[in-house]
């Protein structure tokens, strides 16, 4: 039997009603719907309970996607009262939405909660996606939590937002919670992700930048601060004390540029961030230079970064400058939402040296986070729609401790650890610590080829090693390396150090097999990474 879509086509009632902050939430609230393309205008009708009934046009964009064509509407309601609770429909004098509410920001407020998610996605049947669960899901949190003034999303709210079919699934699913809540999305990297084919195969994978669909239909729905072309993916608000900078995943040093000047002209008391690719995440494989190094000034000068992309929950130490601190105002908390619709991690994840907490979220279940601010206090509640804890701390800037109390581990003298990817090399590299002459770190870098799943063979006075599609040949007292690209001087001799291991120079090493390093000097440890994201396995012959 032949597969239909459901396309969940545009009518010209008002459909994917979604309120958003575009502007200062005390005194404005922004209304986005969609209608059918003959439906060329409308306006947002808002009222106080019983009181008079003011109008606001809205700005309308066609949308031409791969299934259709639909136009996106935009109003924005001004000149509102601060805490505020208001009436609206939406539409045209012909065909108009039921009547839903909002609520206007108080005055002076230092005291809210917002939801935080992250990968809702649903990649189930891209023919009839279905978020029926994440609706049930998030209706019953809020039940629990009444009293949250918005969703903070920290991207993936689609599976291939490229593609009409995604959106119109999604939005369905937020129905009877966005139309109450504004829905602050961040665009991960599904969301701007296509393919050249979509039914009945998907074909030809590629990423659209900037993220077309993303952006046509959230254009005017919010702030158009974001970096000159990168706008609507890339955007900032304020919500009572609470400065937000959401990123896309594109073009990362311009948004580097522009997020650390807007950080800087901002008066509010917490700086948060939502960037959908993990800075210090938790796959075994994983890198981080989608967004590290290019937007490290900017991150480095919030206090939490929400981030999404690996589907597990964790926590870091407050980082900066690669070193784990203890007190808050040392560092950033990169602070990995998990899922929140039932969609187990893709690959294993694992706990890495700069975990503060971690939960793997293996299990299908649906994760979210509550976040409270009260002044210069932040409580974070992770939690699983079967009611499990999976992670609280509180932030008080006050006393400058993040509570439950955990110290960020520092390694002793002449006992410098080595970690690939977070993870410490264990037993292999035990008697082996990293050392220092004249400047130049030396590592057995045999061991740490070893330990990736690289090919080792040791012979007397060299060893021979092989990962990633690279290879090299050190020998001991000589400062060339014999590489599968020719012979490549090494910024000094490798040398027989401990339990009779070569010693390599780790910067030359790190340049032949495209690696790179750092070292965290406040915890004595050197983290080592590579952009390839492989899984090495030995061969058995």
């Amino acid at each position: 039997m032949e597969r239909v879509p459901n396309y969940r086509l545009a009518k010209p009632e008002p459909d994917h009603i979604m309120l958003s902050i575009n502007g200062d939430p005390r005194y404005t609230m922004t209304v986005t719907w969609r209608t059918s393309a003959d439906v060329e205008n409308g306006y947002l009708e808002f009222y106080e309970r019983g009181g008079e009934k003011f109008r606001a046009d809205a700005v309308t964009k066609v949308f031409k996607s791969d299934i259709n064509t639909s136009n996106i509407h935009f109003a924005k309601a001004e000149n509102l009262k601060s805490g505020t609770r208001y009436y609206y429909t939406c539409g045209n004098d012909d065909i108009r939405s039921e009547e839903f509410y909002f609520d206007t920001q108080e005055e002076n407020l230092t005291h809210f909660k917002f939801l935080a998610i992250a990968d809702h996605q649903k990649d189930d049947d891209h023919y009839n996606p279905d978020y029926s669960m994440l609706n049930e899901f998030l209706k019953k949190v809020l039940a629990e939590h009444p009293d949250v003034k918005f969703i903070l999303t920290a991207g993936d709210n689609t599976n291939n937002g490229q593609h009409e079919i995604q959106w119109n699934a999604m939005f369905e699913g937020m129905r009877g919670i966005i139309e109450h809540l504004p829905y602050m999305m961040t665009c991960g990297n599904h969301d701007n992700r296509g393919f050249e084919i979509y039914f009945p195969e998907e074909v030809n994978r590629y990423y659209a930048e900037p993220a077309e669909f993303f952006n046509t239909q959230l254009e005017y729905s919010y702030p158009k601060n974001g970096p000159e072309g990168w706008q609507t993916e890339n955007y900032s608000f304020d919500y009572g004390n609470a400065h937000f900078n959401v990123f896309g995943v594109n073009e990362p040093e311009l948004v580097n540029e522009w997020a650390s000047r807007d950080i800087d002209a901002s008066d509010k008391t917490w700086k948060f961030g939502a960037y959908h690719f993990p800075m210090y995440y938790a796959g075994p494989n994983l890198s981080n230079d989608d967004g590290f190094p290019m937007m490290r000034e900017a991150i480095e000068k919030m206090d939490v970064l929400f981030s999404g992309h690996e589907h597990n929950f964790s926590r870091t130490y407050p980082i900066k400058d690669e070193q784990l601190f203890d007190r808050p105002s040392e560092g950033t908390v990169h602070y990995q939402l998990g899922n929140s619709n039932y969609n187990p991690p893709g690959t294993k994840t694992c706990d890495k040296v700069w975990h503060a907490a971690f939960y793997p979220q293996e299990e299908k279940v649906a994760a979210y986070a509550i976040i409270e601010i009260d002044g210069n206090v932040a409580r974070f509640t992770s939690a699983l729609n079967d009611g499990r804890i999976v992670d609280e701390c509180v932030i008080d800037k006050d006393r400058d401790l993040i509570e439950p109390l955990r110290i960020a581990p520092v390694f002793g003298p002449g006992r410098t650890r080595m970690f690939y990817k977070g993870v410490d090399l264990g037993l292999c590299a035990f008697r082996l610590p990293p050392e220092c002459r004249n400047d130049i770190w030396f590592v057995p870098f045999a061991t740490l080829v070893g330990f990736i799943g690289g090919e080792v063979s040791r012979e007397k006075g060299r060893v021979s090693v092989s990962v990633y599609g690279k290879s090299a040949v050190f020998t001991e007292g000589s400062d060339i390396a014999q590489t599968d690209k020719g012979d490549v001087k090494l910024e000094a001799e490798v040398y027989r150090g401990n339990e009779g291991q070569l010693y390599v120079p780790l910067d030359s090493a790190c340049g032949i097999f495209d690696m790179k390093w750092a070292y965290a000097k406040r915890n004595n440890y050197i983290t080592i990474e590579t952009f390839d994201e492989s899984q090495p396995v030995p061969v058995q012959p």
